[in-house]
């Protein structure tokens, strides 16, 4: 039966599911959600996402939401095919992945959603951006790419010298971020840019980017 992923390509939950099926080279079906007519607050979508968010999953009889699970589902279920994303094989490598996947939840994800919030989302629905706010998270952010600049100076990607979830977790916030003139934070550091241009340069986030298109953006 096919994978049914409920959400949008350009809405960035969806997208790190959308990257963890193309690292894995697996077909899905995007299932199109119209969060701008509010589908995503009624049934029959609240059947597979009680919360009303984006994106929702199917895999036969198995329904996840939260894109982080979704994520983990699939790279455990299919680690014998694709980009190994968790080093399932080997528990020093694994749990290593599993520490900077917590700190992309911990530590990267609140500054870096905010700041997507006020320097992309506002000025498309014609809001003023807070540049007090923008001030605040970029302070925040600039802090945890300084922790990624030293450890990008010991290993090629965050986990070690080889991808991993660590690192695809990142991608969908980065590749709007990348566009505003705040980019600098990233640009500024050499390893953190070297990084985000190995990264940003796969097949798998090629294809996916593609949908992420910052006009449709709302």
């Amino acid at each position: 039966m096919m994978i049914k992923v409920h959400g949008m390509a350009l809405a960035t939950c969806t997208a790190r599911v959308l990257l963890c099926l193309a690292e894995k080279g697996l077909d899905y079906e995007l299932v199109p959600v119209d969060v701008a007519a509010g589908e995503h607050k009624q049934q029959p979508y609240l059947s597979l996402n009680p919360f009303g968010q984006i994106p929702a999953f199917e895999d036969g009889n198995v329904k996840l939401f939260e894109s982080r699970a979704i994520s983990k589902y699939l790279a455990n279920k299919h680690k014998d095919i694709g980009t190994d994303l968790l080093r399932s094989g080997c528990l020093e490598e694994s749990s290593i992945v599993e520490t900077w996947m917590e700190v992309e939840a911990h530590h990267f994800n609140a500054p870096m959603r905010k700041l997507i919030h006020q320097l992309i989302l506002n000025p498309l629905v014609g809001s003023v951006p807070d540049e007090k706010i923008i001030e605040t998270e970029l302070e925040k952010l600039g802090k945890v790419f300084d922790v990624y600049e030293q450890k990008l100076s010991v290993t090629k990607y965050l986990a070690g010298d080889f991808y991993s979830m660590a690192d695809l977790y990142r991608i969908p916030y980065l590749f709007y971020f990348m566009k505003t003139p705040k980019a600098i934070v990233v640009t500024d550091r050499p390893r953190v840019l070297a990084w985000w241009i190995d990264i940003s340069s796969r097949p798998a986030t090629i294809e996916v980017s593609e949908g992420m298109t910052l006009h449709k953006f709302l």
